[in-house]
């Protein structure tokens, strides 16, 4: 599992990089369980939200597992308001995703 921890604002000036490193997290393993934990995220705007839905798609054309935790209410409203919060797999904290990911077969959980 890779943990990839975006802090601050993720928006058009940073969002290149990020998606970078969130392209290097899924390159990294083929069977990549990538979980981004937003707890230190303050604001994400729409070239942000652009780089999270173009990293789930190569996760689901490469079979990975791609989800978020710890989305602060001012960002999930953001999620809400684009009905993407049906497409992510959005977790309440990282414990709760760890719990889930433990109740998967081995080879996915690995």
């Amino acid at each position: 599992m890779t943990v990839v921890r975006p802090h601050g604002h993720i928006n058009a000036a940073n969002g290149p990089e990020f998606g970078r490193q969130l392209t290097a997290a899924m390159s990294s393993d083929r069977k990549a369980v990538v979980l981004v934990d937003m707890e230190q995220v303050e604001s994400l705007d729409s070239a942000g939200l652009m780089v999270l839905v173009s990293a789930l798609t190569l996760a689901q054309t490469e079979n990975q597992r791609f989800s978020l935790c710890c989305v602060s209410p001012s960002i999930r409203i953001i999620f809400e308001l684009t009905q993407l919060d049906r497409v992510f797999e959005i977790f309440a904290s990282r414990a709760a995703f760890e719990a889930a990911i433990s109740c998967l077969p081995t080879r996915l959980a690995a």
